[in-house]
């Protein structure tokens, strides 16, 4: 990107107040000085109160096409919507001239992503997808062991998102097929498959179990990937909200050592109590650990603190100076063409 001319603070719409606009987006702008929430849209009104008790300098909007009608206020807008959604959204935003963050994924297929990555191109826009699972303090820890050689050369690598959840989903999740954006693989796959890519690069082919255990369920609650990367590594990649106990969050086997980590990166349930991005305490672990080495000499290694206002940091650093994205579309559509392959029943095949 080069220098836009675009000044401090960044004026920013957020279309949705669910999850994704309420605990993550909006109390991540409000704690960056570089930004400011001008608009949110929402059409739930005990949402709308709640986004207009927490960001009250903004207006609170019950369609997108009042974002759109103001769009020359704004110069950033951030689609937290549903999955479903993200494609004609962001395709309205870069029609409005409006740089763009979409939630993952930012499309269900590889060809809708392409097409807004080459129309956001042609519109000289920003477009970057909130991969935030990238500042995730373990694997911000294993990324660091990985690329410091600590365990030789890596041959596996496990991850999991997986819990028993009696949480209540939101319709459009319950009621989206998996092939349309619904399910864990799109939900939850995208991070561990962006993770792998991240540390061992594009993978040469897969393979993916798709279950749906609950009772007339449309969609995948119940999932497995199996990636062979180019450079030689396996990831194993599970992802389900109906496991009793839980496994290791990541398990990494090398030639020379291995290393363990348990339990969910903090900042999510951090953002949800209300802590802000800005406390000095934001993403600590308090003192967890996980375990570098062998059976016989386990090593303990704290685990880094979590770093999910660095997406932020580095998006207003593009915008405002040039920067690089924070993360690049084109990264997150490999993610993309995988979980689609096994969806359609088709080999999935490098670009």
């Amino acid at each position: 990107m080069t220098d836009s001319g675009m000044t401090a603070p960044i004026r920013t719409g957020i279309i949705g107040y669910g999850l994704g606009g309420s605990v993550f987006h909006g109390p991540l702008l409000a704690a960056d000085p570089a930004y400011r929430v001008d608009a949110i849209v929402t059409a739930d009104p005990a949402r709308m109160s709640a986004a207009a008790q927490k960001h009250p300098g903004a207006r609170i909007l019950p369609t997108p096409a009042e974002l759109w009608e103001s769009a020359g206020q704004l110069d950033l807008v951030v689609i937290a919507s549903a999955t479903p959604s993200h494609v004609a959204l962001a395709e309205a935003a870069i029609q409005a001239g409006l740089n763009i963050v979409v939630d993952k994924p930012f499309a269900v297929t590889r060809r809708d992503g392409e097409r807004l990555i080459a129309s956001a191109a042609r519109a000289g826009v920003a477009l970057t997808v909130f991969q935030n699972r990238r500042w995730d303090g373990d694997f911000l820890t294993v990324r660091r062991l990985v690329g410091e050689g600590a365990l030789g050369t890596v041959r596996r690598f496990e991850s999991r998102f997986e819990w028993l959840s009696a949480r209540p989903r939101p319709a459009w999740k319950t009621e989206t097929p998996g092939r349309d954006g619904g399910g864990v693989a799109y939900d939850l796959g995208t991070h561990l498959v962006d993770q792998a890519l991240t540390l061992f690069g594009p993978v040469r082919e897969s393979y993916g179990e798709f279950e749906s255990r609950r009772p007339g369920a449309v969609n995948d609650d119940d999932s497995f990937l199996a990636l062979r990367h180019v450079s030689g590594v396996i990831s194993h990649l599970w992802m389900s909200s109906l496991v009793a106990q839980r496994g290791p969050r990541f398990r990494v086997l090398g030639a020379d050592a291995a290393f363990v980590t348990w339990g969910l990166d903090p900042q999510e349930g951090q953002l949800a109590s209300g802590m802000s991005a800005a406390d000095p305490r934001f993403g600590e672990y308090g003192g967890a650990e996980g375990r570098l080495g062998t059976d016989d000499e386990p090593v303990p290694v704290p685990v880094a603190r979590g770093a999910y206002p660095s997406f932020y940091a580095g998006l207003a650093d593009a915008l405002l100076h040039g920067g690089p994205l924070p993360v690049d579309p084109r990264e997150s559509l490999e993610a993309i063409a995988i979980i689609e392959s096994v969806h359609s029943g088709n080999a999935y095949l490098l670009p």
